[in-house]
């Protein structure tokens, strides 16, 4: 399921929003500049970047460092960085439709905080899960992504308008559009996400997705969301 836009319209400039959209996607053509100069343009948009792998390999969040107290910049600079153009666009699309909203509810500058917050929650959640991997090497594999922050946008948005209709691409053999209530569509993805996490506890390195830093984020997001929504209840009486 793809969502393309919610019905949900906000009542401010989602200023902050706009923002983090335009430096994920600057901080990502900006690293592959030198692929770029030297004519690896396509094979760098998706995945193959050298340009990418020295910057991953110094701004990337290796949970190792950050368990020493070393390197902890890396778990915001992390933030800003993506594999390819799927993994940007994938991430991107999820904080568009979601984020307006969110921010629109939080204001300004809670909601950049909140944010922030949500991506440390979901770095701290996933290098707790790290230290289950068979793998021995599992605790020195950088990992990137905006996908923990956002996953903290999308628990709030659910606890804040379950009832808000998602538009949404479905493709199950063939392709059609239909609203969906937020609390299904990203009940379904939190889901999702837990399976897969259970299932490949301690092998995230194998997986390539770090679903246990999306649940942290998400689990995170839906503790402010329900604290905010408590205040505003609490506000309207």
């Amino acid at each position: 399921m793809i969502p393309l836009r919610d019905e949900n319209r906000s009542q401010t400039t989602p200023h902050v929003t706009r923002i983090l959209l335009i430096a994920n996607i600057i901080a990502f053509f900006v690293v592959l500049i030198p692929d770029f100069l030297e004519g690896n343009f396509l094979p760098a948009l998706f995945g193959s970047s050298a340009s990418l792998d020295k910057v991953i390999l110094n701004y990337g969040m290796v949970p190792y460092f950050v368990l020493r107290g070393q390197l902890l910049y890396t778990i915001f600079t992390s933030m800003f960085l993506h594999a390819d153009l799927i993994h940007l666009g994938g991430n991107m699309l999820f904080l568009y439709v979601f984020g307006d909203n969110v921010e629109d509810t939080f204001g300004h500058s809670r909601y950049l905080a909140f944010y922030f917050i949500s991506g440390i929650a979901a770095s701290a959640t996933f290098i707790w899960t790290q230290l289950f991997s068979s793998d021995v090497g599992a605790l020195w594999i950088p990992t990137i992504g905006a996908s923990g922050a956002i996953a903290g946008v999308l628990g709030a948005y659910m606890m804040l308008y379950p009832k808000a209709r998602i538009l949404t691409l479905v493709l199950i053999g063939w392709s059609f559009i239909v609203p969906i209530p937020a609390v299904f569509f990203l009940g379904f993805w939190f889901v999702y996400q837990f399976l897969y996490g259970v299932l490949t506890l301690g092998v995230e390195v194998a997986t390539g997705i770090a679903y246990w830093a999306h649940i942290g984020g998400f689990v995170v997001g839906i503790f402010f969301g329900w604290v905010w929504r408590g205040r505003r209840r609490r506000s309207s009486y």
